[in-house]
């Protein structure tokens, strides 16, 4: 009996154990506090980002979410993709004077790849804002060894000698010895890696900054890089400004 009733409480006490760590976990751990107004009530609002690791002694976060608590015991949730190094930055990107959500994490890849998410809370309403897109960029490679770019539509392209690489070229089959293209071939257009919130004007306040790379015939050929600058108006992001940075 007693061998029965010590076989129970061990039972017992190892699914107690577990419960309170599945609700550990499930709680997360405190990445960053950050404090400001988000409703535009002239009140701070408190955000704490919270994640839960992959493993122990892992620095990748499979979940990433922020609590958002207002000054009355409001409560927002807002949900993110997992990644390195989360954090979030306040600051009012949509300009009708209310600080945003900006978050961003690394997502670990090869390609430098972050992930990011824009959300407003004023007048106490959780939203999402979409993140400006490059929906025109286009480049390939032409004769004599020569990359044709096109940052924007209607504009000059930027022709760019890649004669440097012509061994490896010739190698892959994409140009003949004189340097004629043996098929057509586009370059590979990554997805935008990173945005940087910068400053545009003491009276037009802040925008985003996109960078972009550019790859030729395989992704490790880096030719360059898009830096591309946005300003949000009229509910739209509006292309700024578009520069083309190659890598040598």
């Amino acid at each position: 009996m007693r061998k029965t009733l010590a076989i129970l409480l061990g039972a017992f006490l190892t699914m107690f154990g577990f419960s309170q760590v599945i609700a550990k976990e499930a709680d997360g751990v405190l990445i960053e506090t950050v404090e400001g107004d988000l409703t535009g009530d002239g009140v701070n609002e408190t955000v704490n980002v919270k994640g839960i690791l992959f493993s122990p002694d892992a620095s990748y976060y499979r979940e990433i979410w922020s609590e958002i608590i207002g000054p009355n015991k409001e409560e927002w949730k807002i949900s993110y993709q997992g990644g390195y190094e989360p954090t979030v930055k306040l600051i009012d990107l949509n300009h009708d004077g209310v600080k945003d959500i900006f978050y961003q994490s690394a997502t670990g890849g090869s390609g430098g790849l972050y992930n990011y998410q824009l959300n407003t809370l004023a007048n106490g309403e959780l939203t999402e804002i979409p993140l400006p897109e490059q929906l025109y960029l286009q480049g390939s490679f032409k004769d004599d060894f020569i990359v044709s770019i096109e940052l924007t539509q209607g504009s000059d392209p930027i022709l760019m000698d890649v004669s440097d690489r012509s061994e490896d070229y010739i190698r892959l089959g994409l140009y003949d010895e004189n340097g004629k293209l043996l098929k057509p071939q586009s370059v590979m257009i990554d997805p935008i890696a990173f945005f940087e919130p910068v400053l545009i004007s003491d009276s037009k306040g802040y925008g985003l900054k996109s960078f972009q790379q550019i790859s030729g015939a395989y992704h490790a050929d880096g030719l360059g890089t898009v830096e591309s600058l946005w300003y949000f108006e009229d509910g739209k992001w509006i292309l700024l400004q578009t520069e083309w940075l190659p890598s040598n």
